[in-house]
């Protein structure tokens, strides 16, 4: 058909996945930005994910409405939240994971299908969270159970990143996995000033690693997504 609008990938999230201002110089990426490389010029990739941002707040400041507003037929949308639904401190932001978070992923898999797209789940990416034994130490809890348990009751396709990344950083191990997150000691990178020890966010090596992870999960789901992976 000529003229056929090219199919759309929109990814909706929190900082892990988001794209970074500052590109020279900012040592941080989300794994969300460096995702183009991977995909074929016959889809377009949108990369709405927020830093700091819940199932709950992401609809609130009216982010999915721009997602929403373009969505058409034969689109995808991975939906990766979590880190920020924990967040008790922060009334915007926290959501109970059994019941708000559970209610606001199955919404937006809805309000995806309505619009002829496919919704994608993602269970958040681990935290370098090694104890004194070199043991990798959950920090998520029940949120990443919850997106499994909406996927298997509405057959959504899903990727268990949360697995994944955990299985990159165990085999990174404790000292090495420093380098797929942000850690540096002061002067060392002139983006810090001061000491920088960040487990949850992404070097270039970490969002890249972890993009591939996606990527070559995203290959075996049979979504039609996988016709424009490189």
């Amino acid at each position: 058909m000529i003229g056929a609008q090219k199919p759309t990938l929109f990814l909706i999230g929190d900082s892990t996945m988001s794209n970074k201002d500052n590109l020279e110089k900012n040592p941080e990426h989300g794994w969300g930005q460096v995702l183009p490389q991977f995909f074929t010029s016959g889809i377009e990739i949108q990369n709405h994910a927020m830093n700091g941002r819940s199932s709950k707040s992401f609809r609130t400041e009216g982010r999915w409405d721009k997602v929403e507003k373009q969505l058409k037929k034969g689109d995808f949308v991975i939906i990766q939240f979590g880190h920020n639904d924990q967040k008790l401190k922060d009334s915007t932001k926290f959501t109970n994971p059994y019941t708000q978070y559970r209610a606001n992923l199955e919404r937006y898999v809805n309000e995806t299908r309505a619009k002829g797209a496919t919704p994608i789940l993602m269970t958040s990416i681990t935290r370098r969270n090694f104890n004194e034994n070199g043991v990798l130490v959950d920090t998520h809890k029940e949120y990443p159970l919850v997106v499994r348990l909406v996927a298997d009751a509405m057959k959504v396709p899903f990727v268990d990143m949360q697995l994944l990344t955990e299985q990159m950083e165990i085999s990174a191990g404790p000292e090495k996995s420093k380098q797929l997150h942000l850690h540096f000691k002061a002067g060392e990178n002139p983006y810090y000033t001061k000491d920088k020890a960040d487990d949850t966010h992404l070097s270039r090596l970490g969002a890249e690693t972890v993009a591939k992870l996606a990527v070559n999960a995203l290959k075996t789901l049979n979504t039609g997504l996988e016709k424009h992976i490189k």
